[in-house]
């Protein structure tokens, strides 16, 4: 994977408007930097890519991150992929006065895109549906702006490591820098969050609050409700390494993650009934515990005593909640779930309430810092691996190889990253042992395998935490 250090070097930009550095409060918006174009070799490309295509300069240019999350769901751990290690979609863009937002994609083979602003599109993923989210419902504008895009990333597509919300924070970002208009990083993270619903997927919003709430050499642990990122010291005598499995899983081309999301929503409606709380409202498995008062190995003991471990089938959740089975599919199931036959909801609320234990866990011990700091957070992801495989099963077997295999050359920890069912590995392994470890991975996964990987895909990279989402304005 080709590395570059786009916009490391740049200095912040104060303008008659704007001030902001890369330690933003979550109550700011996005930093703006001035970058020298020449001095960065991927910029310099791209600018004559969108010169070439649209017969003009860029006005400016946004970058936002992919993601790694360390261990959760939910409620979790996450960082920003260091520049020189992983960016993704920077988009050039200039103002236009047509009612047409032109899109040209000049990787993973995305081809234009002729979009009206009014909100017509063949394809409502990422930019296009975030332009239709982001203006009319939050600014209230009919005469818009019209744009023309170029976009470039260097995550592997369907990876887990959020190549798609990268996508969906840079072309929020770019329709508000177009707009003129002011949000912050928590607001724009969720609105976001939202808009990539658009591609029928039923996700959180850990990935586009990384994306903007980063900090330069801090980890972030991630909550919701509201949304709030506390920084978290890392081990230093570790590192943490990803692994690409060369798996592909499209959340949006699969019922796959909707499925889990549906089993944790029914869960935690049951469980809410159980306990005689409104369970009409409730939506997560969170939401159960905070109206309960309760701690997380209470929710575990709960669990146990009100949901059996058999497959529920969609009549008897109707007999549980006294609802008919049409209520059931229109009123709680998302389109792509209402013909599933069995949903298992003892497995996702156990996982859902022990991975958060982890996660609150992991921060203590980060906090504390013993002297066998890096064994016992290798413990807890290891645990944390075993519990996506077996409990939320959104393993697969070769994540499960690579995961045996990062162990076996000396992670501490190894775990999948991101939604699962391929994509990457995520390893805490000793700062001594990286050179060996990243050696023999290579060698035991990707040169002996007997699949034909794709050697960009074979990505094998150690990374630490690097800054969010910004815009850069030439110099």
């Amino acid at each position: 994977m080709s590395r570059d250090y786009f916009g490391s070097l740049a200095s912040p930009v104060e303008t008659a408007e704007i001030k902001k550095d890369e330690r933003n409060m979550a109550t700011e918006g996005p930093a703006v930097r001035r970058v020298q174009v020449a001095e960065h070799p991927r910029l310099l490309k791209l600018k004559g890519m969108f010169n070439s295509k649209f017969g003009s300069v860029p006005k400016f240019y946004v970058r936002a991150p992919g993601r790694v999350n360390i261990i959760g769901l939910g409620f979790c751990f996450g960082w920003r992929l260091q520049e020189n290690d992983i960016k993704n979609s920077p988009i050039l863009s200039e103002g236009r006065a047509y009612r047409l937002l032109w899109i040209f994609c000049s990787s993973y083979g995305c081809r234009t895109r002729y979009v009206n602003s009014c909100g017509t599109c063949e394809n409502t993923h990422s930019p296009a549906g975030q332009y239709q989210s982001l203006v009319p419902e939050h600014f209230g504008l009919s005469d818009l702006t019209g744009m023309n895009c170029l976009v470039d990333g260097n995550i592997p597509p369907s990876s887990g490591l959020s190549s798609s919300s990268a996508l969906v924070c840079c072309a929020g970002l770019v329709t508000l820098t177009v707009l003129g208009m002011n949000l912050s990083k928590v607001e724009l993270a969720e609105i976001c969050a939202k808009s990539e619903h658009y591609t029928g997927t039923e996700g959180g919003g850990m990935d586009q609050s990384i994306s903007f709430l980063a900090e330069e050499g801090t980890a972030k642990l991630i909550e919701f409700s509201p949304l709030r990122a506390t920084d978290v010291k890392l081990p230093s005598g570790a590192v943490f390494v990803i692994a690409n499995s060369c798996v592909e899983m499209n959340k949006a081309a699969t019922s796959h993650f909707n499925i889990r999301v549906m089993e944790c929503r029914l869960a935690a409606k049951l469980l809410a009934k159980h306990k005689c709380l409104p369970w009409e409202e409730v939506l997560r498995l969170e939401e159960v515990q905070a109206k309960l008062g309760v701690s997380l190995e209470e929710m575990l003991l709960i669990t146990e005593d009100t949901l059996h471990s058999e497959p529920y089938s969609p009549e008897e959740i109707c007999r549980c909640l006294g609802i008919s089975l049409q209520e059931l599919k229109t009123q709680i199931l998302s389109p792509n779930t209402q013909d599933v036959l069995t949903f298992k909801l003892y497995q996702r609320a156990k996982h859902v309430y022990s991975e958060a234990a982890r996660v609150l866990q992991f921060k203590k011990i980060c906090e504390e810092a013993p002297d066998n700091t890096v064994q016992l957070l290798g413990e807890l992801m290891n645990q944390s691996h075993v519990s996506c495989r077996d409990m939320y099963e959104c393993s697969c077997p070769e994540l499960d190889q690579l995961v045996d295999i990062c162990r076996k050359f000396g992670a501490q920890g190894s775990r999948l990253t991101g939604a699962g069912w391929g994509g990457c590995t995520v390893s805490i392994v000793p700062a001594d042992k990286l050179s060996s470890f990243l050696a023999n991975v290579h060698e035991a996964y990707y040169q002996r395998s007997n699949r034909s990987l794709v050697p960009e895909k074979q990505s094998l990279f150690a990374t630490k935490p690097g800054g969010g989402a910004l815009v850069f304005l030439e110099a």
